[in-house]
């Protein structure tokens, strides 16, 4: 089976450094004609099955990367709540935010003010692909950098750095018996 992960098109989010994962926001115009132009060169892999976590953007790309097809929600593979640093940037914003800074002690495992910490939002990750796995079928999942970042280093160890995909590109994975044996990079 293949998995492939692909992280949605560039928003004003990612364009300013901003933190954001629970606002829905839009993928750019002009993102996503780079997409559509991308995805005629048939870099992005087809599949027997489409899912995206039901934010705006991940349709958007879906859609620009594989037009009208059938996709499934899964809002478990929703990106990060930033909790209070929702649409807020590091520079000019929140590095003199004490509550911030406290975070960044230990962003990997500290829970975002109002919002949710790594180990939680790998622990739905994996519960939402699960279903996915068990089915066997090729799939094609558009969805965050942090979600694909986080699923690629529970399966294959490094570090979230070592997995951050650029908008538009992710990584596909080979699963034999249900493990996850390979990848490769999309986009």
């Amino acid at each position: 089976m293949k998995l492939t992960l692909i992280r949605h098109g560039e928003t004003e989010g990612s364009r300013r450094d901003l933190y954001y994962g629970a606002a829905d926001i839009p993928v750019l115009p002009d993102s996503l004609k780079a997409l559509e132009e991308k995805a005629k060169t048939g870099i992005y892999p087809t599949a027997d099955r489409y899912c995206i976590s039901g934010m705006l953007r991940t349709v958007q790309t879906l859609r620009a990367l594989y037009g009208d097809v059938p996709y499934t929600v899964l809002p478990g593979l929703r990106e990060m709540d930033f909790g209070d640093f929702e649409m807020r940037a590091y520079t000019g914003d929140l590095e003199n935010d004490p509550t911030f800074r406290a975070w960044c002690e230990d962003a990997e495992h500290n829970v975002c003010p109002h919002g949710e910490s790594v180990p939680q939002v790998l622990e739905r990750s994996l519960r939402a692909i699960q279903p996915v796995l068990d089915a066997g079928e090729d799939t094609v999942c558009v969805i965050h950098g942090g979600v694909t970042s986080g699923l690629m280093m529970h399966w294959f160890g490094g570090t979230r750095y070592d997995y951050s995909p650029a908008p538009g590109t992710g990584f596909q994975v080979t699963f034999r018996d249900g493990k996850p044996e390979s990848y490769i990079h999309i986009g």
